[in-house]
């Protein structure tokens, strides 16, 4: 067996105590402990979706540095390698687990509104939503970036190395250039009419005025001194002085929906510390990030539904495991648009979407023999009456996840929303288009929308950056790329890893599952593609679909600690 471990009694009540496998399934503090004392030593290791970016990670761990410090390297380097996914012009959800104390930390590193942005910032003239295409392109999309705030604040709690050091792969990735990979020349490939508009864009990854093409040398000088600054002055260097100058120069006077973020919305940015979201699945305790991320609510309610089914009897090759799957998928979709929004602004009822008698109510909904054909939100307790309207947010971002030889764990989720988010160029990073995440109208049949646009709000996310643990111990560390695919991403791999008793290799390639108006959608070229009949036969209708993934992970065998990345990318795990 993959996931043994020995443990007593105690650990087991010391877990129950502090309410991780409480009917809430919310612990009351920024910090929750719930892990068994330290495990022996043991090699580090990073999973990242880019080879570059791991690359970086194992340089911090060789060089004695932390979990957080090798994260936050990769997350860097990703900001030059990866740009169409995530990097410092974007946000992220940080989960830290520390081996000494058994706390799990979370750091919400999520992009702001800028104080200008009103409720109709995507509204067209006549008062309706804009398409999508109008509304990501340029200034009015820029949400203040929280990554360089999220790596400060995770570097004071548990960096090991100087400041500075973390700089230097990324740093070197863009001064001494890297190659355009397949991932990013298939990205490039499809903007070419789009950046038109947008000449900074071009000026680094075009060459003879066209997209530059697999194997094509990309250099960026702007962004290496970018990051040099920063190195030598600090996390306030970004948000203050000239980087900031260029950011806000460049959102004001963008060639495509000129907008108003200003020097005080950057200088006033900050990363917050909340609630790790946490619920028992069956042996288990599965703990991710809060709101304004949806993801470990709904990721935690889905499993919570799927509960009473034996799931590990039917197993992955039969319909009726992926027919009990999309029922719960999109119950708890439902109610993720109905009340996951900013805590800071809107009231969200974490501890009642995981209630254990509401989970249990939602999923007596559930037929094991026939679809339910509609999927409307449900009343969790302690729920305010609220309008469900649907958010845009397009496959993107990227996951890392990073542990080192005293056992600390760090799991990432990184932003910058769509393909080179904004489009817009600053100092030679792309800026994030996160304000899209936004619900584009306010007023959804004479209610107010809990994820409109509001000055200084965070937009609703699906990022689900997720840590497991057995018997008080962390066994896995995972999350994904894709929008709001994220969640089923995550799901689908953790059915595959507790339920049916998988390796997480192949737990993360098993077949996709997401859905899509009245349709659910099944991957394409897949095993399930070829079940879509049989799905079919309870009565949904069932298309094969592109539902690429990006998922990345690290977990616990009898053999030790092994790492894995997603056969559809190009991602890799490396051993310190």
């Amino acid at each position: 067996m993959k996931k043994q471990f020995s443990s007593s009694l105690a650990l087991a009540l010391g877990a129950i105590s502090l309410s991780l496998t409480s009917c809430s399934g919310v612990p009351t503090g920024n910090e929750a402990s719930i892990a068994a004392p330290a495990e022996p030593q043991s090699p580090g290791m990073v999973s990242a979706a880019d080879p570059r970016a791991a690359a970086a990670g194992q340089e911090i761990l060789r060089k004695g540095g932390s979990a957080a410090d090798a994260a936050m390297a990769m997350m860097l380097a990703l900001t030059v390698v990866e740009p169409q996914s995530s990097g410092i012009g974007g946000g992220g959800f940080l989960l830290h687990h520390d081996a000494k104390t058994g706390q799990i930390m979370t750091i919400d590193g999520r992009e702001t509104a800028p104080s200008a942005a009103g409720e109709d910032l995507f509204l067209d003239e006549e008062g309706k939503p804009l398409g999508f295409r109008t509304a990501f392109q340029g200034g009015h999309s820029v949400g203040v970036p929280g990554n360089i705030r999220l790596m400060a604040e995770t570097h004071k709690k548990w960096g090991k190395l100087p400041w500075a050091d973390i700089f230097a792969p990324a740093i070197r990735l863009a001064e001494q250039g890297f190659e355009v990979n397949r991932t990013l020349q298939g990205r490039l490939s499809r903007l070419k009419t789009i950046w038109e508009n947008f000449p900074e864009a071009r000026k680094i990854y075009w060459e003879n005025g066209a997209p530059k093409k697999l194997g094509a040398r990309v250099v960026n000088p702007d962004l290496a001194q970018l990051l040099r600054t920063v190195a030598a002055e600090g996390a306030d260097a970004f948000y203050t002085g000239e980087i900031a100058d260029s950011i806000v120069d460049t959102v004001q006077n963008a060639p495509v929906n000129p907008a108003s973020l200003s020097k005080a919305d950057l200088a006033n940015y900050r990363a917050q510390t909340r609630d790790a979201v946490c619920a028992p699945y069956r042996e288990y305790t599965i703990c991710g990030m809060g709101p304004p991320s949806s993801g470990a609510t709904t990721v935690l309610q889905i499993l919570g539904m799927l509960e009473r089914f034996d799931m590990k009897a039917l197993g992955p090759r039969k319909a009726q495991s992926w027919h009990l799957i999309a029922e719960a998928m999109q119950l708890a979709y439902a109610d993720r648009e109905s009340y996951l929004a900013d805590p800071d602004f809107v009231s969200v009822p974490v501890k009642g979407i995981l209630d254990r008698d509401y989970l249990a109510q939602r999923s007596a909904g559930i037929s094991p023999d026939r679809a339910r054909g509609s999927y409307e939100a449900g009343t969790p307790p302690g729920a305010e009456p609220r309008t469900a309207a649907i958010s845009s947010e397009v496959a993107g971002t990227t996951h890392f996840v990073a542990r080192d030889k005293d056992g600390n764990m760090v799991s990432m989720t990184s932003t910058v929303e769509g393909p080179f988010g904004s489009q817009l160029i600053a100092s030679g990073m792309f800026l994030n288009n996160e304000l899209t995440d936004f619900t584009f109208a306010p007023m959804k049949n004479g209610a107010l929308v809990a994820n409109r646009v509001q000055p200084g709000k965070r937009p609703l996310s699906s990022m689900s950056p997720t840590i497991v643990y057995k018997d008080g111990k962390p066994v896995l560390a995972l999350g994904s790329a894709g929008g709001k695919r994220i969640i089923m991403h995550v799901t689908k791999t953790l059915i595959g890893y507790i339920d049916f008793d998988l390796p997480i290799d192949q737990a993360i390639a098993l077949p996709n599952i997401y859905f899509g108006g009245d349709a659910v959608l099944v991957e394409q070229n897949s095993y399930l593609a070829a079940m879509a009949p049989e799905i079919a036969a309870f009565g949904k209708t069932v298309v094969a679909s592109g539902l690429p993934s990006k998922v990345n992970a690290i977990s616990y065998t009898e053999n030790g600690w092994v790492g894995a990345a997603d056969p559809r990318s190009e991602g890799v795990a490396l051993t310190e």
